[in-house]
């Protein structure tokens, strides 16, 4: 397995609201905006990985606002279509801290990163197996009250660190609630903190005041 020292110290940068990524899953992306497109093209041609950052709040429409943590993947697959864009998945590798935007004559955005926090990205993740029962009454409580449908035949026979991720990725959660399990420390750890984002919702549910 690849080790923090392997993964570039300057990362070009991906920015997108309500998306994240998480080591070890993946992330398709349609790519089309030309200065993605150049990206894409530099990062083929150079040590293959791209950062997936949130943005936030500030900065300019150009260029808004980034959180202060993302997670680099790695290019897996790519394949253009014939009206021009790229059809890419991306795998995660390890979480990083943003140190610092860099200037460079390129169309997108580049940091310097720092994965000295996420070392423990690199190994297998672990879940207390436990945990899954509860985590499926949540869930099944919250689909029924948002009037939503996921598949359990896949998600629901999943090794728990997978599915746990999995969703953080894909379920319907805010920006701000899908930072929230970027940053917790481990699958555990984002376990609990995903329990506690469902159970919110439920009780908002219940009161009416959140959909």
């Amino acid at each position: 397995m690849a080790d923090t020292e392997t993964l570039p110290s300057e990362l070009p940068l991906f920015p997108l609201g309500g998306t994240i990524l998480l080591p070890g899953e993946v992330l398709p992306l349609n790519v089309f905006e030309p200065r993605y497109l150049n990206m894409v093209d530099d990062v083929r041609r150079g040590h293959g990985h791209i950062g997936i950052i949130q943005t936030r709040a500030g900065g300019s429409p150009d260029k808004p606002g980034l959180a202060r943590v993302g997670c680099a993947g790695r290019l897996d697959q790519f394949q253009e279509t014939s009206d021009g864009r790229y059809l890419i998945t991306l795998r995660g590798v390890s979480r990083f801290t943003l140190a610092a935007e860099i200037e460079t004559a390129a169309p997108y955005r580049v940091a310097r990163t720092d994965y000295l926090a996420f070392e423990h990205d690199l190994e297998s993740r672990q879940a207390p197996e436990e945990g899954r029962e509860r985590l499926i009454r949540l869930l099944e409580v919250w689909l029924e009250s948002e009037g939503l449908s996921t598949d359990w035949d896949n998600l629901g026979t999943a090794p728990l660190p997978r599915m746990i991720d999995q969703l953080s990725m894909i379920a319907p959660f805010a920006a701000p609630e899908r930072q929230r399990l970027l940053l917790a420390n481990d699958c555990a750890e984002r376990l609990e903190v995903m329990e506690t984002i469902l159970a919110a919702r439920i009780a908002g549910s219940a009161d009416g005041s959140m959909h």
